[in-house]
């Protein structure tokens, strides 16, 4: 039940530690960080030339289970989760039927702890089958294990039904994560609306549609003093919203996700008809991306997630406005913010980490995990920042990737969940 990581540089956002460390594992938990620790009859991993930070979490994850295991499965999305560095995963409530109740949470943490290999965390939906009429027995939801609540793929568009919503689960410390859309304004829309939807003859979707229900939601958790997280940003004056009401003392926290600051709407442009690059919120505009990366910067912006949502490539053949939005990213998270934020953007690796790891712990209170220190949980990821790799293989059971073919850097080597190695480079 012992093992070894030497050589590597840690590096823990926490303590402000980067430096050659080797890291001691015994019975799932981190015992010791220390240079040059000697043991005999131990496993060694010798992790020269990489990276040695604590294990990934993804705060949005669609794992399709139930109802939609043709396209993803708490298995094969654990497996992905793995390969793509993360140890830890929230799973949305948008299944079929919702995780809306007890019993939902129960199944869904029953299938992970014998067929996943990470930790898995339910997000419980916050009104009654998602349909934002009907709040959820927010405390049951708690109870059975939830880690937030959220309609999630569903704005709440009844503004006395999201206060309730925000003084309920502040009463049990739960955060909402809060899908911001308006879809009165959003709706057949497939696209940004602007100079490309122009171009492409496509419906376009207003940025507004997103932004009007940021402020919305940023005034009610002030009226509710709840805690807010806003999913998925991917607009500028979002990102100027957010920014303010974490000045005004709210408690606000965001996410963005890589492909909202690596792609733009131009990407349509040249694959036009790519349904990959069908996502919602759409791919904006450079000065949409630029902000985002200002976000990253001044810690405007919390945490960086996947919102890996697979379809089946018949799904995703149809034609452009047909075709469902989403793509997957568990695999791909880690290599694109090395590759644009660290080796582009020269964000510092701590940083980025930093809202991979601690920052998701902290927020949704997983007090154990997202820190590489004694007493933690040994979940950790091992990964090479310099070595540079060709997007092609998966291992979600889903394909919609606009990555494709793309050269990244930042490989993952191994990856560490409660002491167990759960993913080798070396085993694909």
């Amino acid at each position: 039940m012992k093992l070894l990581i030497k050589n590597g540089i840690v590096i823990e956002p926490q303590k402000n530690i980067e430096k050659k460390l080797d890291v001691l594992i015994e019975n799932g938990k981190i015992v010791k960080l220390a240079e040059d620790i000697k043991l005999h009859n131990v496993e060694v991993i010798n992790a020269k030339g990489c990276i040695v930070s604590a294990g990934l979490i993804d705060i949005h994850t669609h794992l399709r289970e139930p109802g939609n295991e043709e396209e993803e499965t708490i298995a094969s999305g654990t497996k992905s989760a793995a390969a793509g560095g993360f140890t830890t995963v929230f799973c949305m409530p948008n299944t079929n039927p919702p995780i809306d109740d007890q019993a939902a949470v129960e199944f869904t943490m029953l299938k992970a702890k014998n067929e996943g290999v990470i930790n898995v965390f339910p997000v419980g939906a916050a009104t009654k089958g998602r349909r934002g009429e009907e709040l959820t027995e927010i405390g049951e939801l708690k109870k059975a294990g939830v880690v937030a609540i959220s309609d999630d793929g569903e704005p709440i568009s009844n503004s006395q039904i999201m206060r309730r919503v925000l003084e309920y689960s502040r009463m049990f410390d739960l955060p909402v994560i809060s899908h911001c859309e308006d879809k009165t304004l959003s709706r057949g829309g497939v696209v940004n609306e602007g100079k490309v939807s122009t171009l492409l003859g496509f419906r376009g979707i207003p940025k507004e549609a997103e932004e009007i229900v940021v402020i919305r939601d940023i005034i009610l958790c002030s009226l509710a003093k709840g805690r807010l997280h806003i999913t998925h940003v991917s607009t500028k004056d979002s990102i100027n919203f957010i920014r303010q009401a974490k000045k005004n003392g709210l408690k606000v926290t965001c996410d963005v996700t890589p492909h909202h600051f690596v792609l733009t709407e131009d990407y349509l442009l040249k694959y036009s008809y790519d349904t990959n690059l069908k996502i919602n919120p759409p791919l904006r505009t450079q000065e949409d991306v630029d902000t985002i990366i200002e976000g990253i910067k001044d810690n405007t912006v919390d945490c960086i997630a996947s919102d890996h949502a697979p379809h089946t490539v018949e799904e995703k053949s149809k034609e452009f406005d047909l075709a469902p939005f989403g793509i997957i990213g568990l695999e791909t998270v880690l290599p694109l913010c090395i590759t644009y934020l660290y080796y582009q953007h020269r964000i510092p690796l701590s940083k980025i980490l930093e809202k991979l790891t601690i920052n998701p712990a902290k927020i949704f209170g997983l007090s154990k995990k997202g820190r590489l220190e004694p007493g933690c949980d040994a979940d950790v990821v091992i990964f090479n920042p310099q070595e540079e790799f060709v997007v092609k293989n998966f291992v979600s059971k889903s394909r919609n990737s606009p990555f494709i073919g793309w050269k990244l850097k930042g490989k993952v080597k191994y990856t560490i969940c409660s002491g167990k190695v759960v993913y080798s480079e070396k085993n694909v």
